[in-house]
């Protein structure tokens, strides 16, 4: 048997992702209940966009949102499967226009009143709390803009004899400034 410890038992923001996965149940819950049933919170941005500013096109849509472009393909292709949205042919052919269904028109505005009760509840708890998440956000930005999470893991892996040596093409820091 090989000697190895699963480091992906050891997750220093385990706490934080799974505080998100309570969040989104819960909002689930509230779908579910308001006979949403299969509808995903991390669709309702995009079909919020979609109801604001009517068809767009998968491109316009990721800028909308701040995704790639790749992203939002396969974002939509599960909306589509879902039957929210339906595409169309982009007027050059080689673009896809994508627009709500009736079925998610019907049910648009209650959605953006979801998406404003949960503006207000997120606000709430951060009043309630000593030190806010956006703070905590802004917090994180200014040491990343000190030195980059790219930066930080490398200087980790340089070190590692499991990832490679830094002048090791294959490790991945060959040809970094940083590294030689």
């Amino acid at each position: 048997m090989v000697n190895f410890i699963d480091p992906t038992d050891r997750a220093v923001w385990r706490p934080l992702w799974d505080l998100q996965a309570a969040l989104d149940a819960d909002i689930a819950r509230l779908y579910a209940a308001a006979d949403l049933g299969g509808l995903k919170s991390t669709w309702v941005k995009e079909l919020i966009k979609l109801h604001a500013g009517g068809p767009m096109t998968i491109t316009e849509l990721a800028a909308a949102v701040g995704r790639t472009h790749s992203a939002m393909s396969q974002k939509v292709s599960a909306m589509r499967a879902a039957g929210w949205v339906r595409t169309t042919a982009g007027a050059d052919g080689r673009t896809k226009k994508v627009a709500l269904t009736a079925k998610a028109a019907a049910v648009a505005d209650r959605l953006a009143a979801e998406w404003r009760a949960t503006e207000e509840a997120v606000a709430e708890i951060e009043a309630e709390i000593p030190y806010g998440m956006l703070r905590v956000v802004r917090d994180i930005e200014a040491a990343l803009s000190r030195k980059s999470f790219r930066d930080r893991i490398a200087e980790r892996l340089a070190g590692d004899p499991a990832w490679g040596l830094a002048g090791d093409p294959a490790c991945g820091l060959a040809g970094d400034p940083a590294w030689g």
